[in-house]
């Protein structure tokens, strides 16, 4: 499912315009974003939990010529499941 999509389904589920709902999941979005860029956890109940975490630098190797290369420290988003979602999907 693209984003046009979802803003097709949450249209006919919630009975809106898909104008509004484009808005709200836009919205939503930006929201999450901004949390995690002031390095804040997002945690929505049942749903699942949005976080920021640093992935160490290393050293990695091109796989062409076997030679070492430094990746370094970086700044990655994270998600994981609740446990309503993960029964849900386990079903």
């Amino acid at each position: 499912m693209n984003k046009a999509e979802l803003i097709n389904a949450v249209a006919a589920n919630a009975e809106v315009s898909k104008k509004d709902a484009e808005a709200v999941i836009t919205a939503t979005l930006d929201a999450i974003t901004e949390a995690l860029k002031e390095g804040e956890k997002v945690q929505l109940v049942g749903f699942g939990s949005f976080e920021v975490k640093k992935r160490a630098a290393r050293i990695g190797r091109n796989p062409q010529t076997k030679m070492p290369v430094d990746i370094p420290e970086t700044t990655v988003p994270v998600f994981k499941a609740g446990k309503v979602l993960k029964e849900a999907v386990a079903d």
